[in-house]
């Protein structure tokens, strides 16, 4: 996404109350929005890149841990103008829109972002479109998300939530300008009120069918990049590629003693590191202890430690105690002994 200096008055609503089952047992304990990946919270990348655009209104739809939410925000991000909206029960996307109306009533657009999305895009072109837009992304399963059927043009005609036969494979990614705000609560009300519901949840697509079907213009939006981490293994995917971007190439590499490290790695604050190999795509959070270890394509959580350990394709929770197998061997001539699980 382009840095924009300017302020944007558009208002940007963030729903972050899902469970993130799929991301368990780490969800267990902390919001989907916030495990870690290249070094910050899932939700902080999309909120960065957004106020680097300018935009500093917010609203934040709260549900599971949302106290956890709400904390770190608070911290971290005071000079925001932010408001708190909690949805319960959970009922999805247009729901999580319709619990917050009384702080966008007055709004002619707004910006949706989906708090566990992480996507590069030009902000600006979407601020600066006069139409409606959504982010879209090719995909190779189109089934498992809502889904965008445009013209050459990219002009969106037909809006699916999860279609058991796709006619396109461009994903609807978490991204929405919406420009007819009064329109769409019109939608959101109807589906309600008709119990428009896929899998008992009311989706947001669903929504934006009902104003294309009013007579509202919308365009899809290409992302450049686009990072579901719904699931462990896109989760270090997308941490890999996150720290091979200029930003962490470009990062002077810590030191720590009798350590190899190999980049691109990031490493949180107060770390104490020593005989080890870290790297590479390596993410390490703050106040981590790591001794005689070697770690690859993983993302390590704050307040852990280990210990005698070889990992990698791993991801390891904040305040977690993590002591290997230590071996003193007299092995004799002729002799093979494989310690690897088969």
């Amino acid at each position: 996404m382009k840095n924009v200096f300017i302020f944007a008055r558009m208002k940007v609503v963030v729903p972050v109350a899902g469970i993130g089952a799929k991301l368990r047992p780490h969800t267990h304990t902390q919001p989907k929005p916030l495990v870690p990946i290249a070094g910050k919270p899932i939700l902080a990348h999309m909120i960065d890149e957004l106020k680097a655009g300018g935009l500093r209104d917010f609203v934040f739809v709260l549900g599971y841990l949302g106290d956890k939410i709400e904390a770190y925000i608070t911290a971290q991000y005071p000079d925001l103008n932010m408001s708190f909206v909690v949805q319960d029960p959970r009922e999805g996307t247009a729901h999580a829109i319709w619990v917050c109306r009384e702080h966008l009533k007055d709004e002619e657009e707004i910006f949706v972002v989906l708090g566990d999305t992480i996507a590069g895009f030009d902000l600006q072109a979407v601020l600066d479109s006069p139409e409606t837009m959504l982010g879209v992304k090719r995909v190779h399963n189109p089934m498992l998300f809502g889904i965008a059927e445009t013209d050459a043009h990219g002009w969106i005609s037909r809006l699916v939530e999860k279609p058991q036969i796709p006619k396109s494979n461009q994903a609807l990614v978490g991204i929405y300008k919406i420009k007819n705000v009064p329109l769409l609560f019109e939608a959101i009300e109807q589906q309600l009120s008709a119990k428009v519901k896929v899998n008992n949840e009311y989706y947001l697509t669903d929504a934006l069918m009902y104003m294309i079907q009013k007579g509202e213009r919308m365009k899809a939006l290409e992302v450049d990049n686009w990072f579901d981490c719904g699931r462990k293994e896109t989760l270090l995917e997308a941490n890999a590629i996150l720290l091979n971007t200029d930003y962490y190439k470009n990062k002077q590499q810590p030191s720590f003693p009798n350590t190899i490290v190999i980049p691109p790695v990031s490493v949180g604050k107060n770390c104490k590191i020593e005989n080890s190999i870290i790297g590479p795509n390596v993410a390490i959070g703050d106040n981590t202890i790591v001794q005689k270890a070697i770690v690859s394509n993983s993302i390590i959580g704050s307040y852990s430690e280990l210990q005698h350990v070889v990992l990698k394709d791993s991801i390891i929770g904040n305040d977690t105690a993590l002591n290997g197998l230590v071996q003193s061997l007299n092995i004799g001539d002729n002799t093979e002994i494989n310690f690897s699980k088969l």
